[in-house]
């Protein structure tokens, strides 16, 4: 399903996930760079060893330890699918799934998607709305709705892989996330629970500075996720929570968000395994921002509730707007 808008942009979406397979955007001097990494054939998404190219994530997005969690005094069994932890909703999330796509407009697509009680070991039917709107000022808008019929967990969220050049390294590229903070992982990849600032360490992007400029600097931190794979606790103002520049192209990409949290993954685990539009998936040659809730919250009751109960309705929104600098 193709989006326009009046400024030349493009994205295509297709049913298999929910999925974001391309995104056409200006770059400085008005040629059109596609900044998502994707296939052309929508098939080859169900071959890909990476399973979450631009897919719609759920029903929890990033990890839950042990594959477990307890509410309402009863513990949930989920499916394992990273190590010994879920991860992006378990073995058959959403990025399996094959979502019913409906053409709002020309520049509008509604997505929807029934997750059964018990899908993955998560409770409650689950019914999932994301509408995908491309604006006329440069901005891809993501909506997500949910309900239940049984208290549970919900996180959704995107998994595009960007690179704003269109394609070779994104260690280049100039990052900006305004976050005083960061939920420190251990060696699984899950939260610690605790908060610690990004001052004074490689974590800082307070002001902006290259992706690659401290990603192998001596720090367990960056040793544990091989690089960038954390959440960043977003500070709480009205102003973009995250900008990226492509150093070749000149495209700036603001993000904002109602969510209190943001994954910055580095490529860390890319492997030139699978063959996209613009080459392999080499090293590095995308990166993730992924607005969310903070990973493992069911499990830690300092972090923001991930709770949806019979009754209430699931809103998120985040924006990911595109302009150019010279």
């Amino acid at each position: 399903m193709v989006l326009e808008n009046k400024l030349g942009m493009t994205a295509i979406f297709v049913s298999n996930g929910a999925r974001l397979t391309r995104l056409s955007v200006p770059d400085k001097d008005g040629e059109l760079v596609d900044v998502v990494l994707g296939f052309d054939d929508p098939k080859d998404y169900d071959k890909a060893t990476e399973p979450y190219f631009g897919a719609t994530i759920g029903r929890y997005g990033n990890r839950i330890a042990d594959g477990k969690f307890s509410l309402d005094g009863k513990q949930y069994l989920l499916s394992i699918n990273n190590g010994p932890n879920t991860l992006h909703g378990g073995k058959t999330g959403f990025q399996y799934q094959s979502w019913k796509l409906e053409k709002k407009s020309d520049s509008s697509v509604v997505c929807t998607v029934h997750s059964p009680d018990g899908d993955n070991g998560f409770p409650g039917n689950l019914k999932v709305k994301v509408i995908y709107t491309l604006t006329n000022h440069g901005e891809l808008k993501m909506d997500y709705e949910a309900t239940t019929d049984k208290t549970t967990i919900v996180n959704l969220t995107n998994h595009a892989f960007f690179n704003l050049n269109g394609s070779g390294t994104i260690l280049n590229h100039k990052l900006f996330i305004n976050a005083d903070n960061y939920t420190p992982i251990d060696s699984l990849l899950i939260p610690t629970g605790q908060l610690e600032k990004v001052k004074a360490t490689p974590f800082d992007f307070k002001t902006f500075k290259a992706i690659g400029e401290n990603i192998n600097t001596e720090n367990t931190q960056l040793q544990y996720g091989k690089g960038y794979d954390h959440n960043y606790v977003l500070n709480k103002t009205n102003r973009v929570v995250a900008s990226v520049i492509g150093d070749k192209t000149g495209i700036k990409m603001d993000i904002y968000t109602t969510e209190p949290g943001l994954q910055f993954y580095s490529g860390n685990f890319m492997q030139s395994k699978n063959k996209l539009r613009t080459g392999f998936d080499d090293f590095r040659t995308g990166f993730c921002l992924e607005t969310q809730h903070f990973p493992d919250s069911p499990n830690h009751a300092n972090f923001p509730s991930t709770i949806l109960k019979p009754g209430e309705i699931y809103r998120t929104s985040s924006v990911y707007k595109f302009s150019v600098v010279e």
